[in-house]
């Protein structure tokens, strides 16, 4: 008698279609992938090369500059203001980040991890503040920090009251803190920590992606803000920020199309750069706010 053995590797037509399919899918996935990724980067690539073109082809329907006029950055940076606009961005978004984040962390654990009378009632003015628009305040702000404390004219007014918390940073980071576990700030204070330096030893090295994230929330906001700097510093030049100068800027070269390109790239650099090195601290960030609470 014959025995005829099937050999192992011998595909069925079930696995070829399966096969199949799973090469079609990953065909298709990546194919729309590419398509979004082109999606968002094409505008920026024909930003950067409009900006590398001479004053009379970036009038034309080039896509491609002729002669790369690296020069056109320097002429930038020899406006004058624009290296004032970038002084003052650097002092209002950093500062501004650095206070925002010591004056929300300790709200944010307070009301994460503290049982108080009235917590209830403080987040949930918390929230209703993230749902105040700033235009609805403007007046009686800009009233009381230009007619009572004199400081219009300057970042200051923009700057100062992020001392006293933001309420999207202490939501943002309230959330983040729900997720750490309570014995380990119960093990802490058995080992004789107080509240202070539990928080400070203990919750804000498991809070890093937390703080990271709001950070650059923060930072992000502050670079990008037109609506602030035109209404507190708009009459002093020497306080302009590069999100209002350029504005300015456009205007005044508003037929050079390659300056006010070279312009926009050296404003958007640096935040495309900070989000490109801390993106898995900000997407890590974000994603365990929503994990509990």
């Amino acid at each position: 008698m014959t025995y005829v053995l099937e050999s192992p590797l011998k595909v069925t037509p079930a696995a070829r279609t399966a096969r199949r399919k799973a090469v079609l899918h990953w065909i298709a996935v990546h194919t729309l992938g590419v398509a979004a990724a082109l999606f968002f980067v094409l505008p920026f690539v024909f930003l950067f090369l409009t900006s590398l073109m001479s004053d009379q082809q970036a009038l034309t329907r080039d896509l491609t500059p002729d002669s790369w006029e690296w020069g056109n950055y320097r002429r930038v940076f020899d406006t004058p203001g624009f290296l004032t606009w970038w002084k003052n961005t650097l002092l209002y978004a950093g500062l501004g980040t650095l206070l925002t984040v010591l004056s929300s962390v300790p709200v944010a654990y307070a009301l994460a991890k503290f049982r108080f009378r009235g917590q209830r009632l403080a987040l949930m003015l918390v929230i209703s503040m993230m749902m105040l628009p700033p235009q609805v305040v403007i007046i009686p702000m800009y009233l009381f920090w230009a007619k009572q404390m004199d400081l219009s004219g300057s970042l200051w007014p923009l700057i100062i009251p992020m001392a006293f918390g933001d309420a999207f940073s202490i939501f943002l980071l309230r959330q983040f803190l729900l997720t750490v576990p309570n014995e380990y700030l119960d093990a802490a204070k058995v080992d004789g920590c107080g509240e202070l330096r539990t928080l400070v030893r203990v919750v804000l090295p498991m809070a890093k992606p937390g703080i990271a994230a709001v950070a650059l929330f923060q930072f992000f906001y502050a670079w990008n803000d037109y609506f602030g700097p035109q209404i507190y510093a708009s009459e002093n030049p020497a306080a302009w920020t590069l999100s209002y100068g350029l504005e300015s800027f456009k205007g005044a070269h508003h037929t050079d199309w390659n300056l006010t390109m070279a312009a926009t790239v050296l404003v958007m650099a640096p935040v495309i750069l900070v989000f490109f090195f801390a993106q898995k601290a900000f997407v890590e960030g974000v994603t365990l706010t929503g994990v509990k609470g």
